[in-house]
């Protein structure tokens, strides 16, 4: 096989796989961008506590999964409130992050009060268009004693 003809079969190879390769560009960006909107709506929320901040990342609902929270814009800016009046120098600190597709999961260490151990908590949101959507939440809280040396985070 001369190299022209090499050329030739490698460059239809790429021209084949070019669309593929095209919407995996796309759907890594979109996962990165769900994964920011994530990030943002932690930040404002969950540490500066601005409701409205992280409610403008929501989409027109949004479905609380944690048995202890109310539905809804309004369910989320209650939940802030109790921070602020209860917990007002709570923090919570994201180790990690994962996205797949439409999910962002966030590997998270919460302190309600500085000084304390506080939970880890494993947290899954849903977006659609670039929007939360869904919540649920699975809270551990750091035991003083562990039964290994091996952390939470």
């Amino acid at each position: 096989m001369n190299f022209i003809t090499r050329t030739t079969i490698a460059a239809a190879v790429l021209l084949a796989l070019a669309p593929g390769m095209g919407s995996a560009l796309a759907a890594d960006a979109q996962a990165e961008a769900n994964r920011k909107v994530v990030l943002d709506f932690y930040e404002k929320g969950l540490n500066q506590k601005d409701a409205d901040a992280a409610i403008a990342l929501m989409g027109n609902r949004y479905v609380q999964h944690n048995p202890n929270a109310a539905d809804g814009p309004e369910g989320f800016r209650k939940f802030i409130g109790f921070l602020k009046e209860k917990f007002p120098n709570s923090r919570s600190e994201i180790k990690r992050s994962f996205v797949d597709g439409d999910y962002v999961i966030l590997h998270v260490h919460a302190v309600r009060e500085p000084g304390t151990r506080g939970s880890a908590i494993i947290d899954v949101f849903k977006l659609e268009n670039g929007k939360i959507v869904e919540h649920w939440d699975v809270v551990q809280p750091i035991p003083e004693n562990p039964a290994n040396n091996n952390g939470m985070f």
